[in-house]
């Protein structure tokens, strides 16, 4: 009985080992699966760069299908739609680009790439006349290290607008150090027209009228 006993518990923990061993198994072919798919998704994505670098936009387009197929929830397939958002802008398919921007500024694992998408989703949204639309995507997420960019685009959609006051503070406030030309022409461009701009001008206006006179009272000893 003893013996029986013995080598009943003694199965018992083979019987586990077997069990634990098969459970490790699977884990192992899951994630070598899991491995695979993201060297053929990298994979596909290379492809699709190289196929836009080399002007191929249907190749590019078709790749990007087979992603969004086959790999749906890959960080490469997020990255793919803002290629592909980037290539029906190009195409005018305004509609196309803002529904793949739209699925990676809500849907993405990446908070960064989620941020860049919702930027981009903006600026589409302004481009097809609905600047409102574009503050709300803006607003509905907190931009961290891209509250530069929020605040340019913000100033664009309020121009947009016609809110060239609102669009002002928006364009101060997304100035950096660094210094963006084109940040820095959309600013002056307002400030020209802000409310005491013109009167300023105006003030400065005779003191230099009054020192246009002086080089010609030195004119005849230069002469001597």
């Amino acid at each position: 009985m003893d013996q029986d006993s013995g080598a009943g518990k003694w199965a018992g923990r083979d019987s586990g080992r077997r069990r634990g061993g098969g459970g490790r198994l699977r884990l192992a072919l899951v994630a070598g699966h899991l491995d695979a798919g993201r060297l053929e998704a990298g994979a596909k994505y290379t492809q699709m760069v190289q196929a836009l670098d080399g002007g191929d936009r249907v190749r590019a387009l078709a790749l990007f299908g087979e992603l969004e197929r086959g790999y749906a929830a890959s960080p490469y397939t997020d990255q793919a739609r803002l290629l592909a958002a980037r290539l029906y802008v190009l195409g005018g398919e305004l509609d196309r680009a803002a529904g793949e921007l739209t699925a990676v500024a809500e849907n993405s694992k990446d908070r960064d790439l989620a941020l860049v998408a919702r930027l981009r989703l903006a600026r589409v949204q302004i481009a097809q006349g609905k600047a409102d639309g574009a503050l709300g995507t803006l607003n509905a997420a907190q931009p961290g290290a891209f509250a530069a960019q929020y605040h340019e685009v913000r100033g664009d959609a309020y121009y947009a607008k016609g809110d060239k006051t609102a669009a002002l503070k928006e364009y101060r406030s997304a100035q950096t150090g660094a210094g963006d030309s084109l940040l820095t022409l959309k600013i002056a461009d307002l400030a020209a027209d802000a409310p005491g701009a013109a009167p300023a001008a105006k003030a400065t206006a005779p003191s230099a009228k009054a020192t246009t006179p002086a080089p010609k009272a030195t004119a005849p000893g230069s002469g001597k």
